[in-house]
């Protein structure tokens, strides 16, 4: 048995009602639980109790020899951000387009011309397995380095059997190897290969069984579509959708990022566990979410980098719904690891308060991927924590670029923590550093 506390800790999480399961909705995701001065402990990877202190430094009971105590110093203590949409599985780059939409050429023109999308599934086919699980490694460790502890991973970028295997099973290899958790999502319907004949009917009817032999409904795995124009058409990714739903896979889908073509309403129909993106989501169908069980994921660092129009979450929280937000971080239009930096956007760009940005990328991202067991700091949850320079949460929506962390725990084991040289080698605010951060 394990133990460590951390004191003195500025403890800030979503306030989710006891016995309350699945995504805070409406007005629920402005509510935060703060203790402004708190003894977390937590035994074998669980949060065990959250005990509030009166000041730094005061008398406690004795803990039993061997316990790991860490001072927060007042630092605020959150949830370990959860990452609910990312395409961090990818090779290659995508300079040379973003050189061409800086010379105003539009996104979807980039694609009608075979790059985009296409041009990342160029470079994934040529690289091993090996090679795939290598580069996402490297990416999840620097996102871990930016408080993700888990993380929502896209293949999309093979669009054949061979090659939609290859980057799940590469998924699954640095997955293996990282320190925090990592749900694969099965992107089968992202861009239509125009070399393949009968690319659509050939990813329904081949592609998705051999990857449900590997990758068995319940493992985890997701389904998704990009409904869009140059992509995949409504009645496209319905056939796709209903097919995985059928065999026992959740669903997903990107919907309106530029126009918007009824994926919305159909997705509320066919029961998709999100609806992604929202961007150019009309008021009707924003409405139509807001009554449906469906997450509202956004996206808004695609848009910053894509200077185009942000969604709108605000009315879906007015009308009651459930939003999410994540990074999107891939190779063309969301190149930025960074919850931190995403929540400051989600807030300058979006319109939401801090409290809704916090419990957008740690509860209700967590309940987009199904894993009831973290987002929040209260007993009997996973311990994936963030450690923040800051001491105020409001801070995280204020700053731009530094992620302001200095320590992140995975079920209650610390595997990265910031040195501050100006501090002789110990971590800002508290213990001595005894080697390098432990991301593998």
């Amino acid at each position: 048995m394990s133990l460590t506390i951390i004191r003195n800790a500025r403890v800030v999480s979503p306030k989710v009602p006891q016995g309350h399961s699945g995504p805070l909705r409406g007005s629920a995701m402005a509510e935060l639980e703060i203790t402004p001065l708190a003894d977390v402990t937590i035994e074998s990877g669980l949060i065990k109790k959250v005990l509030p202190v009166a000041a730094p430094g005061k008398r406690r009971p004795p803990v039993p020899t061997g316990t790991n105590i860490i001072d927060a110093d007042g630092r605020v203590l959150l949830p370990g951000f959860v990452d609910c949409h990312t395409h961090a599985c990818w090779a290659g780059d995508r300079y040379d387009e973003w050189d061409m939409k800086r010379r105003g050429v539009p996104y979807l023109e980039i694609l009608k011309r075979g790059g985009g999308i296409m041009s990342t599934v160029r470079a994934v086919r040529e690289a091993t397995e090996e090679q795939l699980a290598e580069l996402l490694l490297q990416r999840l460790n620097v996102m871990l380095r930016c408080g993700t502890t888990t993380v929502e991973v896209k293949s999309g970028y093979g669009l054949s059997t061979a090659d939609e295997l290859k980057m799940l099973r590469a998924i699954a290899r640095a997955a293996a190897r990282w320190p925090g958790t990592v749900r694969s999502t099965a992107l089968l319907g992202h861009a239509i290969d125009e070399q393949q004949p009968g690319f659509v009917g050939v990813t329904v009817r081949q592609t998705l069984p051999a990857i449900a032999q590997e990758f068995l409904p319940g493992s985890g795995l997701a389904v998704d579509a990009f409904c869009e124009q140059s992509a995949w058409s409504l009645d496209q990714c319905i056939l796709l959708l209903s097919r995985a739903k059928d065999m026992g896979y959740p669903i997903r889908v990107h919907a309106d990022q530029f126009n918007s073509l009824g994926m919305v309403a159909a997705a509320i129909r066919l029961g998709t566990r999100t609806v992604d993106h929202l961007e150019v989501t009309t008021k009707e169908d924003i409405a139509a979410l807001g009554e449906s069980s469906t997450i509202g994921v956004y996206l808004p660092m695609s848009p910053l980098h894509l200077s185009t129009p942000q969604g709108k979450p605000r009315q879906l929280i007015a009308a009651g719904g459930a939003v999410a937000v994540a990074s999107n971080f891939n190779p063309g239009s969301g190149p930025s690891p960074s919850i931190p930096l995403t929540i400051a956007m989600a807030v300058r760009h979006l319109q939401l308060s801090h409290a809704e940005a916090i419990a957008a990328t740690t509860h209700n991202a967590a309940a987009v991927l199904d894993l009831a067991d973290r987002g929040s700091i209260v007993p009997g949850k996973r311990a994936d924590l963030v450690l923040m320079r800051h001491r105020d949460e409001r801070a995280i929506a204020f700053e731009l670029g530094e992620p302001g962390v200095d320590a992140v725990f995975v079920a209650g084991s610390m595997v990265y923590q910031q040195a501050d040289p100006a501090a002789g080698g110990r971590a800002a605010g508290g213990q001595k550093l005894t080697d390098t951060p432990t991301v593998n």
